[in-house]
């Protein structure tokens, strides 16, 4: 069987400069490639330094370490790119933060991200993506921080992502997203800040929301949320900041929310709660914020 030619990324990252060494470092070359792939689709009025005839550890935004090296970090924030996200990036199997805010890219997130087994960091606020979020980033066991916030993400929420244990901050607001919340983000019980806020999302808020004992930050402001607010949510022993406010939720104010020992901020104004203001608020003595308005309390 004949030997495939080498491809022109391949040929240029074996040349000794990008990747020195490169047939003691396999790996690190096809990192090479997977970086000089994407920049082919990566557009911008300044190019990408990236180039075969400078060492990987020198391109911008790429961080290289580890014994062998391999690419362990690209953060292109605020870099005016255009074009679409590489699904080359996919290949980067020793990534741990990627990290691609503020620029101005089309199409969807590649599920090809879903390969990337060790990434813990990953931030695409403010990129100009569309289309769903892909479910294989329910694959990313050791994913501690995704934010994928202000961007134009349709669909739902895919349920796989409450196989994340690991996840700290899920920022997912100010979107296109509708359906209703998968009941399995209740698994996400170390999850400290966490904002489904600004998008079309609809249905009740799933009970098993309340076993985010850790939540610290919890908003799903400006939904088309309906239902009732659980009692469940009561649960939230470290919550600081709730946010409700601005969906059709119903029926009264939960008395359980008056044992949230550290709650300094309750938004549920903009909905169409009923009865009284329950006593039990005032037990709320870290309260600092507290809007109650528009609602037919």
């Amino acid at each position: 069987m004949p030997t495939p030619t080498p491809t022109i990324y391949e040929t240029g990252c074996s040349n000794g400069t990008a990747v020195p060494a490169p047939s003691s470092n396999p790996g690190l070359v096809n990192d090479c490639v997977a970086l000089m792939e994407g920049k082919d689709t990566l557009r911008g009025t300044t190019p990408l330094d990236w180039d075969y005839g400078r060492a990987i550890a020198t391109w911008e935004g790429v961080t290289v370490g580890g014994t062998p090296q391999r690419v362990t970090e690209v953060h292109l924030r605020g870099r005016g790119l255009t074009g679409t996200m590489p699904s080359s990036l996919g290949s980067l199997s020793n990534l741990v933060a990627l990290g691609l805010s503020g620029n101005e890219l089309s199409g969807s997130i590649p599920p090809e991200l879903g390969n990337l087994s060790n990434l813990q960091v990953l931030v695409l606020n403010i990129t100009g993506l569309s289309g769903s979020i892909p479910p294989e980033l329910g694959n990313l066991l050791n994913l501690t921080n995704l934010q994928i916030g202000f961007n134009g993400l349709s669909g739902s929420i895919p349920p796989e992502l409450g196989n994340l244990s690991n996840m700290r901050i899920l920022l997912l607001q100010s979107n296109e997203l509708s359906g209703s919340i998968p009941p399995e983000l209740g698994n996400l019980s170390n999850l400290r800040v966490f904002s489904l806020a600004v998008n079309g999302l609809s249905g009740s808020i799933p009970l098993e929301l309340g076993n985010l004992s850790n939540l610290r930050v919890f908003s799903l402001a400006a939904n088309e949320l309906s239902g009732n607010i659980p009692p469940e949510l009561g649960n939230l022993s470290n919550l600081e900041n709730l946010s409700l406010e601005f969906n059709g939720l119903r029926g009264s104010i939960p008395p359980e929310l008056g044992g949230l020992p550290y709650l300094e901020m309750l938004d549920l104004s903009g909905n169409e709660l009923k009865g009284s203001i329950q006593p039990e608020l005032g037990n709320l003595s870290e309260l600092r914020r507290l809007d109650l308005s528009e609602n037919e309390l």
